[in-house]
């Protein structure tokens, strides 16, 4: 068996096969410039980070009740590398798998899937309907209202957090300029000027 390494084009090609729903891909891509901005941070491979980003929902539509397991056979089955599918898992952990984030990529697409979901949530009740122009304390403001993206998994996120060594705040910013990188593809660029 001859271990691939998958380009963004095989990547997203694979995504859309499993994934129909417009707002899952909208998240995928999402999750990929996010995961790009913060491996510019960490001086590691935005490409790798990015494609794992960008899979790591990939059994969720077809598989919810299989999420973070039914991946690995998957990626298995495609000759994957072992250690996108184990990355891809651990943003599962303690959710749906065991796998334990232990890389900084494994840490921060744990904390930052459920973070783009608050924060894209925050930029559609704004006037603007945009991420161009949120702020840190207009999210900040929103996640104390547990009623505002209840699916959103905060304590997840805090674990995240602390996994990462990082305060919220920063955490949150740095989210939140990953997405505005990709702002109008994934429908947030509102009516900012």
């Amino acid at each position: 068996m001859t271990v691939i390494n998958p380009n963004r084009a095989e990547a997203f090609s694979l995504l859309t096969e499993f994934n129909r729903n417009e707002s899952l891909i909208k998240h995928a891509l999402t999750v990929e410039a996010v995961m790009r901005h913060f491996a510019q941070l960490y001086g590691e491979e935005p490409e790798l980070w990015g494609l794992i980003g960008l899979m790591h929902d990939l059994d969720y539509e077809q598989y919810p009740e299989q999420h973070c397991i039914k991946v690995r056979e998957i990626l298995a089955e495609r000759n994957w590398p072992e250690e996108y599918i184990r990355a891809i898992q651990s943003h599962g952990w303690k959710l749906c798998c065991d796998i334990e984030p232990l890389s900084n990529l494994e840490k921060v697409l744990y904390t930052i899937d459920e973070l783009t979901g608050l924060i894209a949530a925050a930029a559609m009740v704004r006037p603007s309907k945009s991420v161009l122009d949120l702020e840190v304390k207009s999210v900040k403001k929103k996640w104390k209202e547990k009623s505002f993206a209840a699916g959103v998994n905060r304590e997840v996120i805090m674990e995240g957090v602390s996994l990462l060594g990082m305060d919220l705040d920063r955490v949150i910013d740095e989210t939140i300029q990953g997405m505005q990188k990709v702002a109008e593809e994934i429908g947030l660029k509102g009516y900012v000027a």
